[in-house]
Protein backbone atom coordinates (compact mmCIF):
# COMPACT_ATOMS: atom_id res chain seq x y z
CA UNK A 1 0.00 0.00 0.00
CA UNK A 2 1.17 3.43 -0.71
CA UNK A 3 2.47 6.09 1.70
CA UNK A 4 -0.59 8.30 0.21
CA UNK A 5 -3.39 5.83 1.05
CA UNK A 6 -2.16 4.82 4.13
CA UNK A 7 -2.41 8.21 5.48
CA UNK A 8 -5.75 9.14 3.49
CA UNK A 9 -7.41 6.30 6.21
CA UNK A 10 -6.48 8.52 8.94
CA UNK A 11 -8.71 10.87 9.84
CA UNK A 12 -7.07 14.26 9.99
CA UNK A 13 -10.14 16.08 12.39
CA UNK A 14 -11.35 13.50 14.64
CA UNK A 15 -8.83 11.76 17.27
CA UNK A 16 -7.54 8.34 16.50
CA UNK A 17 -9.90 5.04 18.23
CA UNK A 18 -6.96 3.01 20.21
CA UNK A 19 -9.55 0.44 19.78
CA UNK A 20 -9.83 0.06 15.93
CA UNK A 21 -8.29 -3.34 14.36
CA UNK A 22 -6.25 -1.16 12.05
CA UNK A 23 -3.12 -1.69 13.30
CA UNK A 24 -1.18 1.86 13.43
CA UNK A 25 1.50 2.56 11.08
CA UNK A 26 4.83 2.52 11.46
CA UNK A 27 6.98 5.90 10.94
CA UNK A 28 10.39 3.39 10.59
CA UNK A 29 9.68 3.01 7.12
CA UNK A 30 11.44 6.10 4.83
CA UNK A 31 8.72 5.78 2.25
CA UNK A 32 5.73 6.62 4.88
CA UNK A 33 7.32 9.37 7.20
CA UNK A 34 7.67 10.57 3.54
CA UNK A 35 4.55 10.93 2.75
CA UNK A 36 3.07 11.89 6.20
CA UNK A 37 5.77 14.87 5.62
CA UNK A 38 4.31 15.79 2.14
CA UNK A 39 0.20 15.07 2.05
CA UNK A 40 -0.89 17.00 5.08
CA UNK A 41 -0.13 17.63 8.88
CA UNK A 42 -0.89 14.98 11.71
CA UNK A 43 -3.34 16.83 14.77
CA UNK A 44 -1.90 17.20 18.29
CA UNK A 45 -3.20 13.88 19.31
CA UNK A 46 -1.92 12.21 16.04
CA UNK A 47 1.29 13.20 16.30
CA UNK A 48 1.80 12.41 20.08
CA UNK A 49 0.85 8.65 19.38
CA UNK A 50 3.03 8.53 16.38
CA UNK A 51 6.14 10.22 17.52
CA UNK A 52 8.68 8.60 19.90
CA UNK A 53 8.66 11.37 22.63
CA UNK A 54 11.76 11.88 24.81
CA UNK A 55 11.93 10.65 28.68
CA UNK A 56 11.16 13.75 30.47
CA UNK A 57 13.76 14.80 33.53
CA UNK A 58 12.28 14.93 36.56
CA UNK A 59 11.21 18.18 38.11
CA UNK A 60 13.87 19.92 40.20
CA UNK A 61 13.10 20.68 43.79
CA UNK A 62 12.39 24.28 43.40
CA UNK A 63 10.32 23.51 40.54
CA UNK A 64 7.91 20.89 42.88
CA UNK A 65 7.91 23.43 45.23
CA UNK A 66 6.90 25.90 43.38
CA UNK A 67 4.01 23.43 41.84
CA UNK A 68 3.06 22.74 45.12
CA UNK A 69 3.00 26.25 46.10
CA UNK A 70 0.91 27.12 43.20
CA UNK A 71 -1.65 24.23 43.95
CA UNK A 72 -1.62 25.40 47.79
CA UNK A 73 -2.69 28.55 47.28
CA UNK A 74 -4.95 28.00 44.27
CA UNK A 75 -6.84 24.87 46.99
CA UNK A 76 -6.89 27.82 49.94
CA UNK A 77 -4.99 25.35 52.11
CA UNK A 78 -3.24 28.76 53.77
CA UNK A 79 -6.71 29.72 55.67
CA UNK A 80 -5.58 26.96 58.06
CA UNK A 81 -2.64 27.88 59.04
CA UNK A 82 -4.15 31.77 59.66
CA UNK A 83 -2.27 33.77 63.08
CA UNK A 84 -1.05 37.12 63.58
CA UNK A 85 2.72 38.10 64.13
CA UNK A 86 2.94 38.15 67.99
CA UNK A 87 3.66 34.32 69.33
CA UNK A 88 0.54 33.10 71.22
CA UNK A 89 2.84 31.79 73.98
CA UNK A 90 5.30 34.53 74.12
CA UNK A 91 8.77 32.61 73.85
CA UNK A 92 11.37 32.21 71.20
CA UNK A 93 13.22 29.37 71.10
CA UNK A 94 16.82 29.30 69.82
CA UNK A 95 17.54 25.59 68.05
CA UNK A 96 20.14 23.80 66.03
CA UNK A 97 18.75 23.70 61.80
CA UNK A 98 19.62 19.81 62.17
CA UNK A 99 16.67 18.79 59.88
CA UNK A 100 15.74 16.06 62.85
CA UNK A 101 14.22 18.55 64.83
CA UNK A 102 11.96 20.45 62.20
CA UNK A 103 9.05 18.85 62.93
CA UNK A 104 10.42 16.93 66.22
CA UNK A 105 10.89 20.03 68.42
CA UNK A 106 7.47 21.62 67.91
CA UNK A 107 5.92 18.63 68.31
CA UNK A 108 7.76 17.60 71.70
CA UNK A 109 7.62 21.01 73.20
CA UNK A 110 3.70 21.23 72.42
CA UNK A 111 4.06 24.39 70.20
CA UNK A 112 1.67 24.74 67.00
CA UNK A 113 1.66 27.40 64.39
CA UNK A 114 1.45 30.45 66.25
CA UNK A 115 2.89 29.60 69.49
CA UNK A 116 6.72 30.92 69.17
CA UNK A 117 9.22 32.50 67.36
CA UNK A 118 11.44 29.93 66.38
CA UNK A 119 15.43 30.81 65.39
CA UNK A 120 17.33 28.25 63.97
CA UNK A 121 21.52 28.66 63.40
CA UNK A 122 24.12 25.57 63.29
CA UNK A 123 24.62 24.49 67.08
CA UNK A 124 22.05 26.51 68.36
CA UNK A 125 25.01 28.94 69.12
CA UNK A 126 24.93 32.32 69.59
CA UNK A 127 28.54 33.04 68.35
CA UNK A 128 28.49 37.15 68.45
CA UNK A 129 26.53 39.00 71.16
CA UNK A 130 25.36 41.66 68.19
CA UNK A 131 25.36 39.42 65.55
CA UNK A 132 21.66 38.17 63.32
CA UNK A 133 20.60 36.06 66.36
CA UNK A 134 20.63 38.30 69.10
CA UNK A 135 19.54 41.00 66.55
CA UNK A 136 16.44 38.64 66.20
CA UNK A 137 15.90 38.28 70.46
CA UNK A 138 16.18 41.63 70.78
CA UNK A 139 12.84 42.31 68.13
CA UNK A 140 11.23 39.48 69.76
CA UNK A 141 11.19 40.45 73.10
CA UNK A 142 10.75 44.63 72.36
CA UNK A 143 8.63 44.59 69.26
CA UNK A 144 6.84 40.79 69.59
CA UNK A 145 6.02 40.58 73.32
CA UNK A 146 8.27 38.06 74.06
CA UNK A 147 8.76 37.04 77.57
CA UNK A 148 11.15 34.13 77.72
CA UNK A 149 13.88 32.73 75.63
CA UNK A 150 14.56 28.87 75.59
CA UNK A 151 17.86 27.34 73.86
CA UNK A 152 17.50 24.07 72.51
CA UNK A 153 20.41 22.19 71.58
CA UNK A 154 20.78 18.54 70.96
CA UNK A 155 22.63 15.53 71.22
CA UNK A 156 24.52 14.24 67.89
CA UNK A 157 25.21 17.94 67.00
CA UNK A 158 27.26 18.06 63.60
CA UNK A 159 28.92 21.05 65.07
CA UNK A 160 30.25 18.69 67.91
CA UNK A 161 32.55 17.23 64.66
CA UNK A 162 33.22 20.37 62.93
CA UNK A 163 36.55 21.00 61.43
CA UNK A 164 37.29 24.38 60.30
CA UNK A 165 40.17 23.13 57.71
CA UNK A 166 37.95 20.65 56.32
CA UNK A 167 35.36 22.60 55.22
CA UNK A 168 37.78 25.22 53.77
CA UNK A 169 39.32 22.30 51.87
CA UNK A 170 35.96 21.85 50.31
CA UNK A 171 35.16 25.35 49.35
CA UNK A 172 38.44 24.68 47.75
CA UNK A 173 37.17 22.00 45.52
CA UNK A 174 33.93 23.81 44.93
CA UNK A 175 35.96 26.59 42.89
CA UNK A 176 36.39 29.12 46.05
CA UNK A 177 40.20 30.29 45.35
CA UNK A 178 42.73 29.93 48.21
CA UNK A 179 43.73 33.46 47.18
CA UNK A 180 40.71 34.71 48.39
CA UNK A 181 40.67 32.53 51.74
CA UNK A 182 44.29 33.60 52.47
CA UNK A 183 42.67 37.49 51.94
CA UNK A 184 39.87 37.12 54.23
CA UNK A 185 42.60 35.73 57.18
CA UNK A 186 44.96 38.54 55.98
CA UNK A 187 42.27 40.88 56.61
CA UNK A 188 41.73 39.64 60.14
CA UNK A 189 38.89 37.84 59.50
CA UNK A 190 39.88 34.35 61.54
CA UNK A 191 37.83 31.25 59.76
CA UNK A 192 38.84 29.13 62.47
CA UNK A 193 37.52 30.32 64.86
CA UNK A 194 34.02 31.36 62.97
CA UNK A 195 33.80 27.69 62.09
CA UNK A 196 35.09 26.32 65.56
CA UNK A 197 33.34 23.72 66.92
CA UNK A 198 32.07 22.97 70.51
CA UNK A 199 32.97 19.84 72.49
CA UNK A 200 30.26 19.42 74.57
CA UNK A 201 26.60 20.38 73.93
CA UNK A 202 26.00 21.27 77.33
CA UNK A 203 28.99 23.94 77.28
CA UNK A 204 27.64 25.42 74.10
CA UNK A 205 24.02 25.54 74.99
CA UNK A 206 25.00 27.30 78.49
CA UNK A 207 27.42 29.60 76.80
CA UNK A 208 24.42 31.12 74.60
CA UNK A 209 22.30 31.08 77.75
CA UNK A 210 24.97 33.32 79.26
CA UNK A 211 25.40 35.52 76.12
CA UNK A 212 21.91 35.72 75.84
CA UNK A 213 20.94 36.78 79.59
CA UNK A 214 24.08 39.46 79.96
CA UNK A 215 23.56 40.95 76.92
CA UNK A 216 23.52 45.13 77.34
CA UNK A 217 20.08 45.04 75.76
CA UNK A 218 18.37 42.99 77.14
CA UNK A 219 15.50 43.50 79.88
CA UNK A 220 16.59 42.09 83.00
CA UNK A 221 13.08 40.59 83.45
CA UNK A 222 12.87 37.75 80.44
CA UNK A 223 13.25 34.36 81.33
CA UNK A 224 16.42 32.37 79.75
CA UNK A 225 16.55 28.88 79.82
CA UNK A 226 18.96 26.01 78.01
CA UNK A 227 17.89 22.37 77.69
CA UNK A 228 19.05 19.53 75.13
CA UNK A 229 16.99 17.76 73.42
CA UNK A 230 17.25 14.20 71.83
CA UNK A 231 16.46 13.75 68.07
CA UNK A 232 15.34 10.28 68.45
CA UNK A 233 12.64 10.37 70.62
CA UNK A 234 12.15 14.29 71.23
CA UNK A 235 12.99 14.24 75.53
CA UNK A 236 14.57 17.30 77.01
CA UNK A 237 16.87 17.53 79.54
CA UNK A 238 16.58 21.17 81.17
CA UNK A 239 20.35 22.81 82.24
CA UNK A 240 19.88 26.20 82.99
Amino acid sequence: MSARRLYSLIPLRTPLSLSTKTPLPSFSSPTLSKGFSTYGSLTTQQTRLFSTSKEEKPPTVVESILKHNKEFVERKDYTAYKVDRYPQKKVVVLTCMDTRLSELLPRAMDLKQGDAKILKTAGAVVNYEFGSIMRSIIVAVYNLQAEDIIVVGHEDCGMAHLNSEEVLEKAKKRGVRPETINILKNSGVNLDHWLHNFESVEEAVTSSVEKIKNHPLLPKDINVYGMVMCPVTGKLTPLV
